[in-house]
């Protein structure tokens, strides 16, 4: 029997029935219904639902969207991502807002045993900074080029969930370098770090903080040579200019430490130490080690910039903090704020 969490009528944004795409709350329900489509299909595909048993399209028709292709790892052949096509409805003359042509949406972590073994294989690929040599993210990837060869990169949205918003950040990333910046949402992304905001004395948080970047620092330093840190300070300016859509929940474990990430930042350069600060916000201690054994390896979680969106809505537990649900509900409380690397 399917949860209520998988019907789109019992849990779907289904109150926004007039979408205003200059509105950032319906463009975040949409983008975040369509990356739960790619959930339910995958789910679909297990339990053997089809036809007028399937509960997937219902996540995307009401929005006016089609499925043109699903994302399949051919390893397992569970559902990754898909890609969706918006249809105008006939009854709809104002061209003057813009939808997106095509959405590429890529699912995180399926709890069920035919999919669970390849997620969690690619879940410690992510924190050993390996997710751009998985075949998940390579069929990702050739999808988000194909496509923006078809449409142009104004014309897609690319979203994704917790797993699936790491390899959709990766993604964002190299279509930046290629010079085809593409419109990201980025749901509870992981960060691959102590929850450092978890600490409840500010002062200790703060000088954990600190210690961290002048440790960080440090290292850089002393495995670094000259021509690696130029190019990765480069690499850095040139993805700032991408400014993608970050969604993080304070007591999410998994994506919380994205909030300390940037405002520590900023903090370094009020006190003085803003030079610390930016060479600390390139680089993590487990990418260092990589260098220092000859592997120059760029972080997959670090952000130059982003738009982050806050749910300071503190869920009853973890599935309701780091799940995808939250980021249609009407009753939210939500923080907002521009963070550009500079």
């Amino acid at each position: 029997m399917a949860s209520d969490k998988e019907i789109f009528s019992l849990s779907g944004a289904a109150h926004l029935t007039a979408i205003d795409w200059n509105n950032s709350y319906h463009r975040t329900s949409v983008a975040a219904n369509l990356i739960q489509g790619t959930y339910i299909l995958e789910c679909d595909r297990q339990k053997k639902r089809q036809g007028a048993q399937a509960l997937a399209p219902a996540w995307w028709d009401f929005f006016h969207f089609q499925l043109t292709r699903a994302l399949v790892d051919d390893t397992d052949n569970s559902i990754i991502g898909t890609i969706y096509e918006f249809k105008y409805p006939p009854y709809n003359n104002n061209f003057q807002q813009k939808p997106p042509r095509y959405v590429i949406a890529i699912r995180g972590t399926v709890p069920k045993a035919s999919s669970l073994s390849k997620d969690l294989k690619l879940d410690l690929q992510f924190i050993g900074n390996r997710l751009h040599q998985s075949r998940r993210f390579q069929i990702a990837m050739q999808a988000v080029q194909e496509m923006v060869t078809l449409a142009g990169a104004a014309n897609i949205w690319l979203a994704g969930h917790s797993l699936g918003a790491a390899i959709a950040l990766l993604a964002g990333k190299h279509m930046v370098k290629l010079g085809c910046p593409v419109e990201t949402y980025l749901f509870n992304p992981p960060f691959t770090s102590a929850p450092i905001d978890k600490i409840k004395n500010d002062k200790v948080k703060q000088g954990v903080r600190i210690a961290s970047s002048l440790i960080t620092a440090g290292i850089t330093a002393a495995v670094s040579s000259k021509n690696q840190k130029v190019q990765r300070e480069d690499s850095f300016q040139v993805l700032s200019t991408w400014i993608p859509y970050l969604f993080v929940n304070p007591s999410d474990p998994i994506s919380s430490e994205y909030v300390g990430y940037f405002e520590h930042r900023e903090k370094m350069a009020e006190l003085g130490a803003g030079g610390i600060g930016r060479v600390a916000t390139q680089n993590s201690i487990g990418s260092l080690f990589s260098t220092a054994l000859g592997k120059d390896i760029e972080p997959t979680h670090l952000l130059p910039s982003a738009y982050l969106t806050t749910n300071m809505n503190s869920g009853k537990d973890f599935k309701e903090c780091h799940g995808i649900h939250q980021w249609w509900k009407q009753d939210s409380q939500w923080n907002f704020k521009l963070h550009q690397f500079s």
